[in-house]
C-alpha cells in the first residue's frame, strides 16, 4: 500500500510536458502536372501504355493532361510560376556580374616591355615624341607622292598612245537585242 503523502507527490511528479506533437512525417507525391504535393488518400494515377506513371492530383489535372494542354501556359501551375520567374528566388541563382580583370598583352609592333616602358615615360615626354614621329611620317607621305608625281608624268604621255591604238571589238554582225521575243 502506498502512502499519500504530500513528499511523495512532490517527488513523482514530472516536469511540465512541452508540445508532444512532433513532426509527423507523410509520404507526399507529387503531381505530375501541377507539381502540388498529393497527400495520402488523394489524387489519381494514369499508367500510360509505355508504362510511365502520372499521378495527379485532381480530374481537372487528369483532364487538362490529356487534352495536352501544356502546364506552362496555366497560371496557376508551378511550372508556369517557374517559367515566369514568380515565388521564391535562391540568393545562389542569381549571378554577380563580374569585373573583367585588366590584362595587358603584346601588340604586333611592340613587346609588352616596349609598352611598359612607354607607359612609365612622363606625359610630356610622350607628347614629344609623339610629335616627332607624327612629322616623321609626314615626311615621309609628302616624300611618296612626290615621288610617284614624277614617274607619272613621264608615264603619261606613253599611255595617251597606247589607248588611241586600241579599238573597239567589232565581232562582225551586231549582237542580236535581248528585247527580240522569239524572232530572227
Amino acid at each position: 500500500v502506498l502512502a499519500r503523502s504530500s513528499s511523495f507527490r512532490v517527488a513523482c511528479t514530472a516536469p511540465p510536458r512541452r508540445s508532444v506533437f512532433a513532426a509527423m512525417v507523410i509520404k507526399t507525391e507529387l503531381c505530375h502536372f501541377t507539381e502540388y504535393r498529393i497527400y495520402p488518400g488523394r489524387g489519381q494515377r494514369f499508367i500510360a501504355k509505355d508504362g510511365k506513371v502520372s499521378f495527379f492530383i485532381t480530374s481537372k489535372v487528369d483532364s487538362l493532361f490529356h487534352q495536352r494542354i501544356k502546364a506552362v501556359k496555366l497560371r496557376w501551375t508551378q511550372a508556369w510560376r517557374r517559367m515566369n520567374k514568380k515565388g521564391k528566388v535562391d540568393e545562389n541563382t542569381k549571378r554577380r556580374t563580374r569585373k573583367a580583370a585588366k590584362f595587358q598583352k603584346a601588340i604586333v609592333g611592340m613587346s609588352l616591355d616596349d609598352i611598359k616602358k612607354k607607359k612609365a615615360m612622363k606625359p610630356e615626354l610622350r607628347q614629344a615624341a609623339k610629335e616627332v614621329a607624327a612629322k616623321e611620317a609626314k615626311a615621309r607621305t609628302t616624300k611618296a607622292k612626290s615621288a610617284p608625281k614624277a614617274k607619272a608624268g613621264a608615264a603619261a604621255p606613253k599611255q595617251q598612245a597606247k589607248g588611241k591604238e586600241k579599238l573597239p571589238k567589232a565581232g562582225g554582225a551586231a549582237a542580236p537585242s535581248k528585247h527580240t521575243k522569239g524572232k530572227k
